[in-house]
């Protein structure tokens, strides 16, 4: 007697947020499986929840972050490791695994012989259909409940990552956030570096940083309402809001931190351009609640914020 292992992928394509495969072993039919893509999110969340009550479920998870560094190919085999090494550990005993698709992601294990790949998978095979809707369920819940409450102003709770002509508005207004992919071409061209750049470039670097002192406000109270705000006249980092007041932040960061921090970058030029901008936004906006001028330095691997400074 057979028993299946299904396993499919959900997130190989959005250009924000974690990659997931899933993986089941069905201990009793269940009515309805189909291609998690055929079903409203309702139907969807209902199945989900029966299949980790009759079944034996795995995800696997890769991060964007892992995902920029290691790349699509290996990550789409990491992730189907972790998920089967899930079922593995639940002591479930299976003799045929059936991957959605054209792509053995478990050629280079033990596992390879047992192995078969077949497009429309998750369509065909309950097994599968099962693996695609609980991986479909948990990214798009993450994306929700998660990211979407983080970053609020991608509207991600709509598109959960994908392409979409609103995350694209999106981007281009406040730039990128963490949980994007800087890997792909779309996110790539919003931080103006080449797609197949080393992702730890400088531009991509000193976006890091930017979003690690983003959070930090965020933290302490602030709104987040612009990333990157320029127009042809000036350009500021990071516009938030906090206790009726509005705040421009200018950062600088140094891999290498020295006795030297960033904050030397600001010089007398930049404070007027700063100063400028305050003006400038005030002016256009019709703002007249007050404005202050933040400097923050952010340096090394880990990206720690070594001062937050207000300027006179």
């Amino acid at each position: 007697m057979k028993t299946i292992l299904g396993i499919d992928e959900v997130g190989r394509g959005p250009w924000a947020g974690p990659l997931v495969v899933g993986a089941c072993v069905l201990k009793e039919p269940i009515e309805g499986l189909t291609d998690s893509k055929k079903l409203s999110p309702k139907r969807r969340e209902i199945l989900a929840a029966e299949i980790h009550e009759k079944a034996f479920c795995g995800l696997g998870w890769v991060s964007a972050e892992e995902l920029d560094k290691i790349g699509l190919s290996t990550s789409l085999r990491e992730a189907c490791k972790l998920a089967v090494k899930k079922i593995q550990e639940s002591g479930v005993q299976f003799n045929e695994i059936i991957i959605d698709g054209t792509i053995n992601f478990l050629s280079a294990t033990q596992l390879a012989p047992y192995v078969q790949v077949l497009p429309k998978a998750d369509f065909l095979i309950p097994e599968v259909s099962a693996a695609s809707i609980i991986a479909k369920v948990a990214r798009d819940n993450y994306m929700t409940e998660v990211v979407a409450k983080k970053y609020p102003e991608y509207g991600f709770e709509k598109h959960v990552g994908y392409g979409t002509a609103l995350h694209k508005a999106a981007i281009e207004k406040y730039g990128v956030c963490p949980e994007h992919r800087r890997s792909f071409k779309p996110v790539a061209k919003a931080l103006g570096i080449d797609a197949h750049e080393n992702s730890n470039s400088t531009k991509v670097r000193g976006d890091k940083g930017e979003w690690v002192v983003v959070e930090y406000l965020i933290l302490h109270g602030h709104k987040l309402l612009a990333r990157n705000w320029k127009n042809r006249y000036c350009e500021i980092d990071i516009v938030t809001w906090k206790d009726g007041e509005y705040f421009l932040t200018e950062v600088k960061y140094r891999r290498n931190k020295k006795s030297s921090d960033g904050l030397d970058a600001i010089d007398a030029r930049k404070i007027r351009q700063m100063r400028f901008a305050a003006k400038f936004l005030a002016s256009i906006k019709n703002i007249d609640a007050p404005i202050h001028l933040l400097t923050a330095s952010v340096s090394g691997d880990n990206y720690k914020i070594d001062e937050i400074i207000e300027l006179e």
